[in-house]
């Protein structure tokens, strides 16, 4: 039954505010493991490993780099990084698949570290979950819902890693970023294009393994993310520069989900970017941070000087689901 009361005194909010980033933070754990230490427990070779992903060495967290540590660390310093104090923010988002209590209870956990009481969600959307949550922090604050919401995402893969799965192993690794959406004048986040492939669910999943004492682990169907993803994400990121009324030539980096060099390297020369484009390649001493990945990227291109204040650059996030999100965002 409907209610024409209600219809009549509802009203959408008088002011829409346009989302854009306005700081950006990040944190890497201070163990760095080898290709040679992977492979003491991995039946491997350095230099296979090297060739089939582009990874020479991770970063794993120490027993005391927990994800509300790693989290907190990587918000604080985008809140740092946008001259923002933790009690203006509205909204904290957290993504990441290796929390293994899946309540919200690390996005609480992580404002209560950072001082501050207010509405925390957890998104689970594996390695595109950052920048879904982007999207979702654009969305409230394009609504008036929220002036600033923190994206964290974070990461302890190590936890769910069987050392010995030569799909997986050498691939993943841990840390942190995170980003405060806010609101202005101009836009700074462009239109999300994101979607799922229903028919590949079963490509990466971490489920309790009873013959592991019930130990929940990551498994992966490596080659069919592979194929999908050159064959796919090209179309894909053709889709977001036109949604977002720019051309390649017109963003200043590229920075995909950190999965594999070779599907880095193969979807930017696919969509043709120009040479003058930076394309991030964090992975090749960082390693796949699923929902970490992007911001970790993102923060390394700007402290190397790469990306700077107003610079374009194209985010794609894809992963377990099989799902995936992009978005053009203008550097604050």
């Amino acid at each position: 039954m409907h209610s024409t009361e209600t219809e009549r005194t509802f009203q959408p909010a008088a002011d829409r505010h346009h989302p854009v980033l306005l700081g950006i933070g990040a944190y890497r754990p201070r163990r760095i493991v080898t290709n040679e230490e992977i492979c003491r427990t991995l039946e491997s070779s350095p230099e296979w490993i090297l060739r089939r992903s582009g990874i020479s060495t991770r970063c794993f967290a120490r027993p005391d780099e927990t994800l509300v540590e790693m989290g907190a660390t990587a918000a604080g310093k985008a809140l740092a990084d946008a001259g923002t104090a933790p009690t203006d923010v509205d909204q904290i988002l957290v993504a990441t698949m290796s929390d293994l209590d899946s309540s919200d209870r690390l996005a609480q956990e992580i404002a209560r570290r950072l001082g501050v009481s207010v509405p925390g969600w957890q998104v689970s959307a594996a390695c595109a979950g950052f920048t879904v949550g982007l999207a979702l922090a654009a969305s409230a604050v394009s609504s008036g819902a929220a002036r600033n919401v923190l994206v964290v995402g974070v990461e302890r893969m190590s936890d769910i890693l069987d050392p010995t799965d030569r799909g997986t192993a050498f691939l993943f690794s841990d840390g942190a970023g995170a980003a405060l959406v806010g609101r202005a004048a101009e836009p700074g986040i462009g239109p999300v294009v994101w979607g799922t492939e229903p028919s590949l669910r079963e490509t990466i999943t971490v489920r309790p393994e009873p013959e592991n004492d019930g130990r929940p682990y990551l498994r992966m169907q490596g080659s069919a993310v592979f194929r999908w993803a050159v064959t796919n994400l090209p179309d894909i990121v053709r889709t977001t520069l036109e949604r977002s009324g720019v051309t390649p030539g017109d963003i200043q980096a590229f920075v995909p989900h950190q999965a594999n060099l070779r599907i880095i390297e193969s979807v930017a020369q696919a969509v043709g970017f120009p040479e003058e484009v930076e394309v991030a390649r964090d992975i090749v001493d960082q390693g796949n941070a699923s929902a970490a990945s992007i911001p970790l990227a993102l923060d390394r291109l700007r402290t190397s000087g790469a990306l700077g204040s107003g610079d374009l650059a194209l985010l794609i996030g894809f992963g377990a689901g099989l799902s995936y999100a992009a978005t053009v965002v203008r550097m604050p």
